[in-house]
């Protein structure tokens, strides 16, 4: 069973870097096919994706969020991390892991979520 779990601080600052950090139990994020993404729900709307970083290590990104985002990963630890720049008070919502296998553009396993607010 694999298992996603997302881990960072829930306040952050206008202007600062949000970094969260997701650990994949039950499963390796090289194993082949399987991407590994982000995605948020801000309060009231609808997830948006945000990025992946693929079994290879290829990242992709949403366009609209794609000059202040980076995922990375840490394969000796099986982690993978988003960091967010320049955030502002519309980047707080609920952020979630999740993985999806390459044939597919449905998630099969996700985060519980993480509640991130963007406030002074």
């Amino acid at each position: 069973q694999v298992q996603l779990q997302e881990s960072g601080p829930g306040l952050v600052k206008p202007s600062q870097t949000l970094s969260l950090t997701c650990t994949v139990s039950g499963g390796s994020i090289t194993a082949k096919n399987y991407y590994w993404s982000w995605i948020r729900q801000p309060p009231g709307k609808g997830l948006e994706w945000m990025g992946n970083i693929a079994y290879s290590g290829i990242t992709d990104y949403s366009p609209f969020l794609k000059s202040r985002t980076s995922i990375s990963r840490d394969t000796y630890k099986n982690q993978f991390t988003l960091q967010l720049s320049s955030v502002t008070p519309e980047d707080t919502g609920v952020y979630y892991c999740a993985r999806r296998w390459g044939g597919s553009n449905l998630y099969d396993y996700w985060g519980q979520g993480t509640q991130v607010t963007v406030s002074s």
